[in-house]
């Protein structure tokens, strides 16, 4: 176990008292970095852990705080370190939410995420997150890596979601996804009236911005870090402001539909990150998860799922004169779950 979860195996108890420890740089540690100078002296911790309480000011040296686990220890310092709990060390509690669960067996769910759900704790997001939910929902999620939760979706993209309520189903799903075997499009509102021909593809690497580390860029792989990405793209309608398209994923990198519109011109509505701006009332990145196609994990079933776009997307459709169309193919449903809204 690594991670988020390994620091609420070894961080201390949320409910406990905070503790103080002392501790002192004998001549083994001079010049060592002090993360790892303290996962030396507290070898009951993770160094991920220790680097929290260090960026939280928990470590004072020599009287001093020291906030950069860079720092340079000597031979000689005496210093105490704060054991107590970080945001990251509770992250990974159940927090009692209402998921809209569209299917679910003994097995796996799928669920319709809103959008502004967080799917998994970050910086900003530790508590209030779909895997906080999963777990306040399913005891046995507890026992799962991340919850079950096999792929994600951007906290202002709406849709569709598989998640793992075993281990077998869990690994299934992820040999699915990495051999391209689950089926998953969108529909995004872009701008500017499509150009080019209906269909197209678009095959470009995918990387970190080497001008802006906040955000993804399609990047040449022979220069930059990143991985291959291709996104199948259909033109489905348009406005004069801008076009309705369906975007079918092949590979799943971070970003990736939002990545790729903006680098063939045609940036998300409301994707300020990648040029896009707020238009026909949208305020959030105008891209819903519509459908979501894979065999069952144990039955070997093939299930397909369906999810109208939310409200706001609807409503900036119809400001904009267009119409959405669901999949040809009906959903799939649980035994006995009464039919979703919407056509088939």
């Amino acid at each position: 176990m690594t991670g988020l979860a390994q620091v609420l195996e070894e961080g201390p108890d949320p409910g406990a008292d905070t503790e103080w420890r002392t501790f002192a740089i004998d001549a083994a540690l001079h010049g060592e970095r002090l993360d790892r100078a303290l996962a030396a002296l507290v070898p009951e911790f993770s160094r991920n852990y220790l680097q929290q309480l260090i960026d939280a000011g928990a470590v004072r040296l020599n009287g001093r705080v020291l906030s950069r686990s860079a720092a340079r220890v000597k031979a000689g310092d005496q210093g105490q370190v704060e054991l107590r709990p970080t945001p990251q060390s509770q992250a990974f509690v159940p927090e009692p939410m209402d998921l809209p669960v569209i299917y679910e067996d003994a097995h796996l769910l799928v669920l319709d995420k809103p959008a502004g759900l967080v799917v998994h704790p970050a910086p900003g997001n530790w508590r209030g997150t779909l895997l906080n939910g999963l777990l306040a929902r399913d005891p046995r999620a507890a026992l799962l890596p991340r919850a079950g939760i096999v792929h994600r979706l951007d906290k202002d993209t709406s849709g569709l979601m598989v998640v793992a309520r075993d281990r077998a189903a869990m690994d299934a799903l992820v040999r699915l996804i990495a051999a391209r075997e689950v089926s998953r499009q969108y529909v995004a509102l872009a701008h500017r009236s499509w150009s080019g021909p209906a269909l197209r593809d678009v095959d470009a690497g995918i990387g970190r911005d080497p001008a802006n580390r906040l955000r993804m860029a399609v990047v040449d792989l022979e220069r930059h870090p990143g991985k291959p990405a291709r996104t199948h793209l259909e033109h489905l309608a348009d406005a004069d402001a801008g076009c309705l398209v369906r975007a079918t994923l092949e590979t799943g990198r971070t970003h990736q539909i939002r990545v790729h519109m903006a680098h063939i011109g045609h940036p998300l509505v409301a994707d300020e990150l990648y040029g896009g701006a707020p238009a026909a009332g949208m305020q959030r990145q105008a891209l819903h998860a519509d459908r979501l196609a894979f065999r069952h994990p144990v039955s070997g079933a093939e299930l397909a799922f369906h999810a109208s776009p939310p409200r706001d997307l609807l409503q900036a459709l119809a400001a904009w004169g267009l119409r959405y169309n669901p999949p040809a193919r009906a959903p799939a449903r649980s035994p006995g779950r009464a039919p979703q809204a919407g056509p088939p």
